[in-house]
């Protein structure tokens, strides 16, 4: 196994075939890239680590469990990494049925050695844009959860379009009140306007439903204007 650079992009090399892990390796290394080897997918899951950035090399056609299977489970259980088949078959209908499960790239054996780089090279761009994207929709959803119930309502409400005194109709308080949760829910979001937080509402809402819907309220004494 290749030692790693901490923070940088593995290579997880998954073949029955001890000959192909280790030229994969040397390949790799003559490019400046980590790889880990397998003997197969039980030892592969029984060191991976999801939250470490890298890709995935698997061959199809293994003992015990097969590439596909391995990327049927991966998939299964919310794994993005990005898999570059190989396969020493030039089995068409597996690699349709590959790439349509999500695989970046099928490569028969025996592959150029370009061809493999360069399948890597785009297997980790895609990696690491899955990652920023994902640390992107965490930051916008923990920037909306940390809105109170209230403000989350009438940031809610703005994204939908009302003014403040058609907010405050609603929920039933003062347009100042409604101004102030407003402004305190941009502060919190870190927004400068209202287009501004309405894109982070809206995008919120496509990443885990609807922000805070407007609830109904059993009394109908409105709230101080103070």
């Amino acid at each position: 196994m290749t030692q790693r650079t901490k923070g940088a992009p593995t290579v997880h090399v998954v073949d029955d075939d001890p000959d192909i892990r280790t030229s994969i390796a040397l390949l790799m290394k003559s490019v400046r890239l980590a790889a880990r080897t397998w003997a197969g997918a039980d030892d592969f899951l029984a060191s991976w680590r999801p939250e470490e950035p890298g890709c995935l090399v698997l061959d199809v056609r293994m003992p015990g469990m097969s590439g596909l299977e391995l990327q049927a489970l991966l998939k299964e259980r919310g794994s993005g990494i990005p898999i570059v088949f190989l396969s020493g078959h030039g089995d068409i209908p597996m690699a349709l049925r590959a790439v349509k499960n999500g695989a970046l790239d099928f490569l028969e054996k025996p592959f150029r050695d370009q061809a493999l780089i360069d399948a890597v090279h785009a297997a980790l761009a895609e990696d690491a844009a899955r990652r920023r994207n994902r640390a992107e929709r965490e930051k916008v959803l923990a920037l909306v959860a940390s809105l109170s119930p209230r403000e989350a309502e009438v940031a809610g409400l703005v994204a939908d379009g009302l003014s403040s005194p058609e907010i405050a109709k609603k929920l039933r308080l003062s347009p100042r009140t409604v101004e102030m949760h407003r402004a305190r829910a941009m502060r919190r979001l870190g927004v400068e306007n209202v287009a501004e937080l309405t894109g982070v509402i809206l995008a919120a809402r496509a990443l885990s439903g609807p922000v805070a819907p407007a609830r109904p309220r059993r009394a109908a004494r409105p709230e101080s204007r103070g």
